[in-house]
């Protein structure tokens, strides 16, 4: 056997054994949110342990595991393409109305309307809502096969917003807001630094990080080998970086979400309303507008994922770790992780509807084959369809 038949036959054994990975993916997650369940019923001392692991209410191992996660997905965005994938006003415009006009009001009127007696939990709820993702749905939008260019855009757009916004909105809609409706409303006061700090942790540091990757190595070494063999290498500690992470968020909240499993469930039903009701809008209105696949899944997922790190630590620095407005927001991802995986197959099996009808400016999409989603996909080598 030649060296080269060698090499040809052990790159094909890589990438079956990474295909095996992909194809087992929903088992991966469902296994780490069990694992995660079962460390923090069966040893809340560590579950514990890890909640108080923070730095300014910034949870370490959470940042850790979402620090290994994004990493790999921005260091292979071509950050080249980010004024072409922004210059359309539409495919800006869109996605900031659903983030920052729909989702907030969507998620009080689910609130109100299915946790009417309950509070806290309905307070901890719209904090949710409030907060816009700018971590996880990088790892949904690659899965689905969206535009990562796009993604990033949206999420650094979401962040500035999030700083900007975030406790004015609470105080509207915790406050202002019931008190004009004649409803029960609360006195609530945010801190921006913690807003801040969650946008600095969560999106600054892997972002600067992959900036810097990218344009060292990519001077030093040269483009080509940056994206063929560089990106590629790293891009399975996304897997890792979310597996890790779920375990660790599980297992803070374990034994409370195992000890009251009637308050989950009741929890978990405007969240569930939301996540669908937010995916499927913002899918059928990319359609309509005629952004093309890529651009319609990344809208998409962007508008429906949370930043459930930031909920947390608004829900734990106002009313205390113990509170049941806490309790609601570490539901959120409880919820969240599933639902959007489920989204994910979703938006692949529906792709064919999207080929079968062009895409105006503002989005495109030349298709391709389908298949399972995959977690190590990069650069100029990404297959157009997972």
């Amino acid at each position: 056997m030649t060296p080269a038949t060698r090499s040809s036959e052990g790159t094909t054994r890589r990438r079956e054994k990474l295909d095996v990975v992909d194809r087992f993916l929903p088992l991966w997650v469902l296994s780490a949110m069990a694992l995660g369940l079962a460390v923090g019923r069966l040893w809340p001392g560590i579950g514990a342990a890890l909640g108080r692991w923070q730095v300014q209410s910034v949870s370490v191992p959470i940042a850790l595991g979402l620090l290994l996660m994004m990493y790999p997905i921005l260091a292979r965005v071509r950050y080249g393409r980010v004024r072409e994938v922004a210059r359309g006003w539409r495919s800006t415009v869109f996605p900031l109305v659903l983030n920052w006009a729909v989702g907030p009001a969507f998620m009080f009127a689910l609130a109100w309307a299915l946790l009417p007696g309950a509070p806290a939990l309905r307070t901890g709820v719209i904090l949710v809502g409030l907060a816009r993702c700018i971590a996880m749905v990088l790892v949904w939008n690659q899965l689905a096969g969206g535009d990562p260019e796009y993604a990033t855009v949206l999420v650094a757009l979401n962040a500035v917003f999030q700083i900007l916004a975030y406790a004015g909105l609470a105080v509207f809609y915790l406050e202002i807001l019931p008190a004009w409706l004649h409803l029960p409303h609360q006195a609530i006061s945010v801190d921006p630094s913690t807003v801040a700090l969650s946008v600095l942790v969560f999106l600054g540091i892997p972002l600067a990080a992959a900036l810097a990757t990218r344009v060292g190595l990519g001077r030093w070494k040269g483009p080509s080998w940056y994206d063929r063999r560089f990106a590629p290498r790293i891009g399975r500690l996304t897997l890792w970086g979310l597996l890790f992470t779920i375990v660790v968020m599980f297992a803070i909240q374990g034994l409370s979400i195992t000890t009251l499993p009637l308050t989950v469930v009741e929890v978990m039903l405007p969240l569930l309303a939301y996540f669908l009701g937010m995916w499927l809008l913002a899918y059928l209105g990319s359609r309509l507008m005629r952004f093309g696949y890529e651009k319609s899944v990344t809208v998409a997922f962007t508008a429906a994922s949370n930043d459930f790190e930031l909920a947390i630590a608004v829900a734990v620095v106002v009313f205390g770790v113990a509170s049941r407005e806490a309790f609601a927001s570490v539901i959120g991802p409880l919820v969240e992780v599933p639902v959007l995986l489920a989204l994910v197959y979703l938006a692949l099996w529906s792709r064919p509807w999207f080929e079968r009808r062009p895409a105006r400016a503002g989005g495109s999409d030349p298709g391709g084959g389908r298949g399972p989603p995959s977690v190590a996909r990069t650069g100029p080598e990404r297959e157009r369809t997972p």
